[in-house]
């Protein structure tokens, strides 16, 4: 199936993209947490991918752009979550953004919510992305549905 990833600030404009492009897997990504959870609650997309380079922590706990309401909604409309490995990969900040990818990991095993890598530039193979995820801290039943 062929996948489209959707960038859009505008809520409107993305609820119009979104309809233009509904029979591909759709992703979406924004670095704003309230429009990922108006996303989540209201339009048919397939992942969304939460962006951890940019975001700053707070005094005793980590901002993950992932609560446990985002966990309850995207549980209800079937959304799954992607991880950015290009992300992992060249950032300068890597150790914060595993942490934040495994508290991730830990909300969506407790809902039992599908976590996907989404590759960037460079292909990997599919058991370097199971691998990874193991070692994230990812359980074999979700690391069994990882596709690249």
């Amino acid at each position: 199936m062929e996948k489209i990833i959707l960038t859009e600030k505008n809520f409107n404009k993305l609820k119009e993209l979104v309809k233009k492009n509904s029979g591909k897997r759709i992703i979406f990504s924004s670095e704003d947490d309230d429009l990922n959870r108006k996303v989540l609650e209201k339009l048919a997309v397939n992942l969304l991918l939460i962006k951890f380079e940019w975001r700053k922590d707070f005094s005793k706990q980590r901002n993950s752009g992932f609560n446990e309401v985002m966990v309850k909604i995207a549980k209800k409309n079937g959304i799954g979550i992607g991880i950015d490995l290009d992300e992992i990969i060249f950032s300068k900040e890597r150790e914060k953004i595993v942490s934040r990818i495994k508290q991730n990991i830990k909300l969506c095993n407790k809902n039992k919510i599908q976590m996907q890598f989404i590759l960037g530039k460079e292909e990997r193979s599919l058991i370097l992305l199971k691998s990874l995820g193991l070692v994230l801290g990812m359980p074999t039943w979700m690391t069994k549905k990882l596709e690249i």
